[in-house]
């Protein structure tokens, strides 16, 4: 699921929204209230449930996807879904996003997102599960890797060794 061109995309597990107002998220780490979207090149850092947390680390040809065991069946059965959105109505938002600070209205009602296993093997993402992301994601920060890591305070606590 990506957008098609002159489009952004807002994944949630909400089917019914019609309208999205700006806001500051409470984990917001600056000033603002925006819509937030993405682009194709960023949709599959959002192929997880919501609240899920996950390590990614990609190169201009490879990409990796990392989440803990305890979302696998999170994974199988979220009902995630997709909003388009003209991509005028957005400004780029640092390497990685997209936002809005005016409401606006998608393109067309929510679209079923469908399988998050087969998106990620039909764009050729390896998707490995951990049985705790920390390891991998200190070692992809200390590389020379780009990465993103999306709600790693969801994540299981650092082992101690």
């Amino acid at each position: 699921m990506r957008p098609e061109p002159g489009q952004v995309l807002h994944f949630s597990e909400d089917p019914s929204i019609t309208r999205f107002v700006p806001h500051r998220a409470a984990t917001a780490r600056q000033p603002g209230e925006y819509v937030w979207a993405v682009d194709a090149g960023r949709s599959p850092d959002y192929w997880f449930p919501r609240q899920c947390p996950r390590a990614m680390a990609w190169t201009s040809t490879t990409r990796v996807h990392a989440i803990e065991y305890g979302w696998l069946e999170r994974m199988r059965t979220v009902e995630l879904y997709a909003y388009r959105f003209d991509i005028r109505r957005f400004q780029p938002f640092e390497d990685h996003a997209h936002v809005a600070t005016e409401p606006v209205v998608p393109l067309g009602p929510a679209e079923r997102v469908g399988d998050l296993f087969a998106l990620h093997e039909e764009a050729g993402i390896e998707l490995r599960v951990l049985a705790n992301l920390w390891p991998f994601w200190d070692a992809v920060t200390a590389s020379t890797l780009e990465f993103s890591g999306i709600r790693l305070r969801n994540a299981l606590p650092r082992s101690v060794e």
